[in-house]
C-alpha cells in the first residue's frame, strides 16, 4: 500500500466562485448573451446523440442543471473535474471535499453524492440476487464504483450464503491513505453472525495501483487460516485501484 493521491488546485477563471471566506453561492445569475439557450441546446444534444456521447464535463453540467435552476454551471463542472481528476472521483468525494470547490454548496454536494449512491445501488442490484462468483463482471463493476476513488483505505467484506448469493456487503474498517487495520477474528465473528459460509475480501489502494502489498498478502493468509477452522471459505481478495482490480486468486496468492 502506498501513498494517496494529491489533490489538484481549482483552475483560475471560475466566474461564479464565492469569496474564499464567504459562503458558496452557486453559479452567477444573468448569463451573457452567448450563454442564452445553452441549457436547451445541451439537452437537445443529449437527446439526439445520447448521454453516452457527452464528455464528462457536459454530463456533469447537465446534472448540475437540476440543482441550479439558472446561471452558467460549466465553470463549476470543469472545476470539479480539475479538482478531483475524473467523473467517478468527483461523485465519490465526500460532501466536505465537494464544498471546497468554489460555488458548490451543501445542496449541490448532496445532489452529487446522491448520484454516487444511485450508481452503487444499481451495481449492488446486479449481484444481489445472483450467484456472485458466476456474475464476476458485474461484481468487478460494482467494486470499482464502490472503492476505486475512495481517498482513504477501506476494508470491506462480501458475506455470501452456501449458494454464494450475497447476504451483506459491509465495511469492516476505514483507514488512512495507505493502511486499513483488519482483525481476522472480527471478520469471522461477523460471518458467524450472518450465517455466512463464504466470503470475498475487498479493499482499495488510494494510490491507484491495485498491486497487493506484502502486508496485504500476510493479512489475507491470516483470514484464510481463521476461516478454515470455522469452515468459512474465502473465495478471493480483490484489491481495487483507479488502475484496475487485482484478484489474489488470479495472481496465485492463495
Amino acid at each position: 500500500m502506498v501513498s494517496g493521491r494529491s489533490l489538484k488546485a481549482t483552475p483560475p477563471g471560475v466566474a461564479d466562485a464565492a469569496p474564499a471566506n464567504g459562503p458558496a453561492s452557486g453559479p452567477a445569475k444573468g448569463p451573457a448573451a452567448h450563454q442564452l439557450g445553452h441549457r436547451e441546446r445541451l439537452r437537445e444534444r443529449a437527446k439526439a446523440g445520447g448521454l453516452v456521447a457527452l464528455p464528462d464535463y457536459e454530463l456533469l453540467e447537465l446534472y448540475l442543471f437540476r440543482t441550479f435552476a439558472r446561471g452558467d454551471v460549466k465553470p463549476m463542472a470543469k472545476a470539479l473535474l480539475a479538482r478531483f481528476g475524473s467523473f467517478g472521483a468527483t461523485i465519490s468525494a465526500s460532501i466536505e471535499e465537494l464544498k471546497t470547490v468554489p460555488g458548490v454548496g451543501e445542496s449541490a454536494a448532496i445532489d452529487l453524492k446522491l448520484l454516487h449512491e444511485a450508481a452503487l445501488r444499481a451495481g449492488r442490484d446486479k449481484i444481489a440476487k445472483r450467484t456472485v462468483i458466476s456474475s464476476w463482471t458485474a461484481l468487478l463493476g460494482y467494486v470499482r464504483v464502490a472503492l476505486a476513488n475512495e481517498p482513504r483505505e477501506q476494508f470491506r467484506v462480501l458475506f455470501l450464503d452456501n449458494k454464494n448469493q450475497l447476504i451483506a456487503d459491509e465495511v469492516m474498517n476505514h483507514g488512512t491513505v495507505d493502511h486499513a487495520p483488519v482483525y481476522p477474528r472480527e471478520v469471522m465473528r461477523r460471518a458467524l453472525e450472518l450465517s455466512s459460509s463464504n466470503i470475498i475480501l475487498l479493499h482499495n489502494h488510494p494510490s491507484g495501483d491495485p498491486t497487493p502489498s506484502r502486508p496485504d498478502i500476510e493479512m489475507t493468509k491470516q483470514i484464510v487460516e481463521a476461516g478454515k477452522a470455522l469452515k468459512i471459505n474465502v473465495h478471493d481478495h480483490l484489491v481495487v485501484g483507479r488502475d484496475g482490480v487485482a484478484s489474489f486468486k488470479a495472481l496465485g496468492l492463495f
